[in-house]
């Protein structure tokens, strides 16, 4: 299935509703290694520059509305100054099959293998907007402590606990 395809099936399940998501078709490998790519490059700009407005504006619209950008700057501290970018030239290491939840969540795992580290991630998207936009990041270099775990923190759209502090 090419880009266009899986993109035009995902304004079907915006327009159809979130029952839709479940009848998806999980993107190709090619799909799924741009997704993750681009979440993580855009999770690094914001790392570098301190400024996670992109990132914000590229999450689920339900996420968008929970948090505000500086949540995403207080959840990534750990990472402030640190470079990932040297995954844009890794092929991504699947850990498990892109799926989707029964909460109609696409569930991306896996890592990239970087050196002398190993950079790992745990994905989560929902339909938002016509298409599949992040809902939850958790990413972990091995070896050391994690560097971050977003969903930790309450930065999942499902946890029910909310961060003090947390408005738009």
């Amino acid at each position: 299935m090419n880009m266009k395809h899986f993109l035009v099936t995902a304004v079907l399940a915006f327009i159809a509703g979130p029952a839709m998501a479940q009848s998806l078709p999980l993107p190709t490998a090619i799909e799924e290694e741009v997704t993750v790519k681009t979440s993580l490059l855009t999770l690094n700009d914001g790392n570098l520059t301190g400024n996670y407005a992109v990132m914000h504006a590229r999450m689920a619209k339900a996420f968008r509305d929970k948090f505000h950008a500086d949540t995403l700057k207080q959840a990534f501290k750990e990472f402030a100054g640190k470079h990932i970018d040297a995954i844009a030239a890794k092929p991504i290491v699947p850990v498990s099959e892109a799926r989707i939840s029964s909460s109609d969540t696409l569930m991306l795992r896996g890592y990239f293998d970087t050196s002398p580290s190993r950079l790992i991630y745990e994905l989560d998207y929902a339909i938002s907007e016509g298409e599949w936009k992040l809902i939850n990041i958790d990413v972990k270099v091995s070896g050391e402590t994690a560097i971050s775990e977003a969903g930790g923190i309450g930065l999942q759209m499902s946890t029910t606990a909310e961060l003090s502090g947390a408005t738009k």
